[in-house]
């Protein structure tokens, strides 16, 4: 019987610690920048979500006509305190022509990676030359990956950083001290984005919160805000968008869940793929503000499978499952039950009568 490539958080830690982490963010950005490139040949719809009091349960579908993908993504913050991570994912790529998956992956930290690489592409375009300083109001899971995507697209390795939590801006220091950045701990969010050319903004509470301020942010600043990522979560002053030029990735959706949430419906905003492909300038002027308002988008998740896909086939990373029943007539699947030739017995601790002690 066909299995299902599998890269679980064992072969992505694996394959990302022998790469080397910066190596793959910048290998991933090309591979999003390509399939930005061709954003109008892809099926887009705001994610499927599911609310509850404590998070939200999403799926993120898309498809390019020959291979289709899906991610499963939670968001639960109250996670952390009883042990979990707030974030978990996995997602799968699949064969239009057929249906079958063709491979499945963990895309907790996978989703990290894209969510950085997506970042350090839109800064590419839209951040002030030369910029060598970022504020990070928020040193919680992603952090690190963005640190280490702007210092591959932007050379800043000088960071700003202020988080409610100290335990958090403790283990952020720890971890980007040994990656060899310079890191400044903020008393506060105004401290931290004072001299900053870039501002990061990624908070985790699902709450209507104001983390900066519009009286915070200098002329000529990018904010790359990619906290905001439900409805009835913002980071960032209404004040600011409107001073701003505001980039997004797929308007329909940030609508609902991103920063522009809280602006009127006709309120102005670009998507990033005409940034990608030419057809709009993106910044314009030293002095303008831009905002990257980020909520992650279905095409980012397929851009990071397949360049998954493509990096660990074949290795010692990629586990298999035995996922599709493929009876010797397709039309007689009930011959799987009669056929003892096809059934695997199950392993010694799940037999009947079976201890596991």
């Amino acid at each position: 019987m066909p299995t299902v490539p599998l890269l679980d958080v064992t072969g992505a830690v694996r394959w990302i610690n022998e790469t080397g982490a910066q190596e793959l963010i910048t290998s991933l950005i090309g591979t999003l920048e390509s399939d930005f490139r061709r954003w109008e040949s892809f099926e887009r719809s705001p994610r499927a979500a599911s609310h509850s009091p404590t998070g939200v349960i999403e799926l993120m579908p898309t498809s390019d006509g020959l291979t289709y993908s899906f991610k499963y993504v939670n968001g639960h913050p109250s996670n952390p305190g009883h042990g979990l991570q707030t974030v978990t994912a996995f997602g799968v790529l699949a064969d239009v022509s057929s249906g079958y998956p063709v491979f499945m992956a963990e895309m907790t930290l996978l989703t990290a990676l894209r969510t950085a690489a997506t970042s350090a592409l839109a800064a590419r375009f839209l951040a002030p030359p030369r910029s060598h300083v970022m504020a990070m109001i928020g040193t919680g899971s992603q952090a690190e990956f963005q640190a280490l995507a702007f210092r591959t697209e932007l050379g800043i390795n000088s960071l700003r950083v202020h988080d409610t939590d100290p335990h958090t801006v403790a283990k952020f220091v720890r971890n980007a001290t040994a990656l060899g950045f310079d890191v400044h701990v903020a008393a506060d969010a105004e401290e931290a984005v004072a001299g900053a050319q870039v501002i990061t903004t990624c908070t985790a509470d699902k709450t209507n919160a104001t983390v900066l301020t519009s009286a915070m942010v200098e002329s000529g600043v990018h904010v790359n805000a990619i906290g905001g990522d439900c409805p009835g979560k913002t980071e960032l002053e209404a004040a600011l968008l409107v001073r701003s030029k505001v980039f997004v990735e797929h308007t329909e959706q940030t609508r609902i869940e991103g920063e522009i949430q809280q602006m009127p419906a006709d309120f102005a905003c670009t998507e990033l793929w005409e940034v990608v492909v030419g057809s709009d300038p993106g910044r314009t002027s030293a002095e303008q503000i831009t905002v990257f308002d980020s909520v992650g988008f279905a095409i980012e998740d397929f851009s990071v499978l397949r360049h998954a896909r493509a990096a660990v086939s074949g290795t010692a990373w990629v586990t298999h499952l035995d996922l599709i029943a493929e009876p010797v007539d397709p039309k007689d699947l009930y011959s799987l039950l009669t056929d003892t030739a096809a059934i695997r017995p199950p392993p010694p601790a799940f037999r009947t009568g079976a201890r596991s002690g």
